[in-house]
C-alpha cells in the first residue's frame, strides 16, 4: 500500500504535486535503517545519575539569591538559554510531525527523537535548581513564556525540514559541549556532555537522512538547502532577552557566529558534498552557486560582530 494512501484527498493531491513529499516515500527504506543503526549505536543514560542532587535545599526554606551560583554568569546564562531552548521542544516534534502520515518510518524516528530529547530539559533543569545556578521564579516565568509564543519555523517542504534539522542538531550538539566546559563544574561537564552525544547521534541520523535525498534528487534538495540557509534562525529566538542572552553567549565562545561558520555551516557542505554535486538543473546549479557563497557572508558578519564587541577571533 502506498505510504500516502491513508491521507485525505487534499493533501494528497498536493502531496502528489510536490517531488519533494515522493522523494520522503522513496528513501523511506533509508530512514527504517538508519533508526535502527542509531538504536544500536547510542547507549542510553539517565540524568539523575548525575545531577548532583545532594546539593540541594528548600527554595522556600532557604531563598534564591545570586550568592549562592558556583558558576558563571557566562556559564549560566549559557546553561539557562540552552535549557529553554529545549523546553520548545512539542515544537519542534511537530515541524515533522503534522507532514508525516502515522505509518511513515519518519514519523516512528520522530517519536524516538522526541523521547530522547525530552530527557535533555528535565536533566539541565535539574541540574541548575539542584545547584541554584538560576533564579527559579525567573526560569518558570521564561520557561512559560518561551512556550506560550511558541517556535513555528516556516519551513513547508521535508528538504528545508530535514536540511534545518541537521543544522540544528550539530549546532546544538556544539553548543551543549561547549556551555558545560566553561562551567568549571564536573556534574555540569558530564551532563552536558552527555546532551551533546545525543544531539550528535541525532546529527548522524539527520546527516544521513539528507545523503540519501542528494542521492535521489540532488536538484530538488538544494533548492530547500539554500532557502534553509537564507532563512536560518536559532530556535532559542522565542526565548525572552534572547538578543542579550545570545551577545552574552557568544562573547564566551559557546556559540557565536564564527562557530556557526567554523563548526556548522562548513562541516554540512563538506558532508553534503554540495560543492562536487553534478547532473543538477540550470536553477539548481544558480543555487549550489549561491550556496557556496553564504559562508563568506557569515564569516563577514562574525568579523564585524567581534570588531563590535572587541571579541578576539577564536
Amino acid at each position: 500500500m502506498p505510504l500516502f494512501s491513508s491521507l485525505p484527498y487534499r493533501i494528497l493531491s498536493k502531496m502528489a504535486q510536490n517531488e519533494q513529499y515522493e522523494l520522503v516515500e522513496t528513501i523511506e527504506p533509508v530512514v527504517a535503517r538508519l533508526t535502527k543503526e542509531h538504536l544500536e549505536r547510542r547507549t542510553h543514560w539517565y540524568f539523575h545519575d548525575i545531577v548532583p542532587w545532594e546539593r540541594g535545599e528548600s527554595f522556600r526554606d532557604k531563598p534564591w539569591d545570586v550568592s549562592q551560583a558556583t558558576i558563571s554568569e557566562d556559564a549560566r546564562t549559557s546553561l539557562v538559554l540552552n535549557l529553554l531552548t529545549e523546553d520548545n521542544l512539542p515544537y519542534y516534534h511537530l515541524l515533522i510531525e503534522k507532514y508525516m502520515p502515522r505509518t511513515s518510518a519518519f514519523t516512528a524516528w520522530n517519536h524516538l527523537w522526541t523521547a530522547e530529547e525530552g530527557q535533555h530539559a528535565i536533566a539541565i533543569r535539574s541540574y541548575l535548581l539542584t545547584s541554584r545556578n538560576c533564579d527559579p521564579d525567573e526560569l518558570e516565568d521564561d520557561r512559560m513564556a518561551t512556550v506560550i509564543r511558541g517556535y513555528e519555523p516556516t519551513y513547508d517542504d521535508p528538504t528545508e525540514i530535514f536540511a534545518y534539522t541537521s543544522l540544528q542538531e550539530l549546532a546544538t550538539r556544539v553548543s551543549h559541549r561547549n556551555a558545560g566546559k566553561i562551567t568549571d563544574d564536573p556534574a555540569a561537564f558530564e551532563l552536558m556532555k552527555n546532551i551533546a552525544a545525543d544531539e550528535n547521534h541525532h546529527f548522524i541520523f539527520y546527516k544521513g537522512v539528507m545523503a540519501a535525498m542528494l542521492a535521489e534528487n540532488p536538484s530538488a534538495v538544494l533548492s530547500g538547502i539554500y532557502r534553509m540557509l537564507t532563512k536560518f534562525q536559532m530556535p532559542g529566538v522565542a526565548v525572552p532577552g534572547f538578543m542579550r542572552r545570545s551577545i552574552s553567549v557568544a562573547k564566551a565562545g559557546v556559540y557565536n557566529l564564527r562557530i556557526h561558520h567554523d563548526r556548522v555551516v562548513m562541516p554540512l557542505l563538506r558532508d553534503w558534498q554540495i560543492a562536487d554535486l553534478t547532473g543538477l538543473t540550470n536553477r539548481a546549479a544558480e543555487l549550489q552557486d549561491k550556496i557556496m557563497s553564504i559562508p563568506a557572508d557569515i564569516m563577514e558578519k562574525a568579523e564585524r560582530f567581534e570588531k563590535r564587541v572587541g571579541l578576539a577571533p577564536a
